[in-house]
């Protein structure tokens, strides 16, 4: 079993989505509906980044802060932090 069965599976579905939504603009559907659909896989697509950084978390961080040197607890720590700053911009 992949360890990112959740991800990939959601990713799935949001390609198909953004295939309807292409199929919506050709058909020159509304707007607004298309809007919608947009905001739909925006949102899909901040949950598959929130498992993947859930598992980060629970998985390499966690491993590092129990059993590697300070310099690797100290660069996950800054990834985190990286991490966190991209996603508010």
């Amino acid at each position: 079993m992949n360890k990112h069965e959740k991800q990939l599976s959601a990713l799935k579905r949001i390609e198909g989505q953004v295939r309807g939504i292409q199929k919506m603009i050709e058909k020159d559907e509304y707007c607004v509906d298309i809007l919608t659909q947009i905001q739909a896989v925006r949102g899909a697509l901040v949950r598959v980044e929130e498992l993947v950084l859930e598992r980060h978390l629970q998985i390499c961080v966690k491993e590092a802060m129990l059993c590697v040197s300070d310099a690797e607890r100290e660069e996950k720590i800054h990834e985190v932090l990286e991490i966190v700053k991209r996603a508010r911009k």
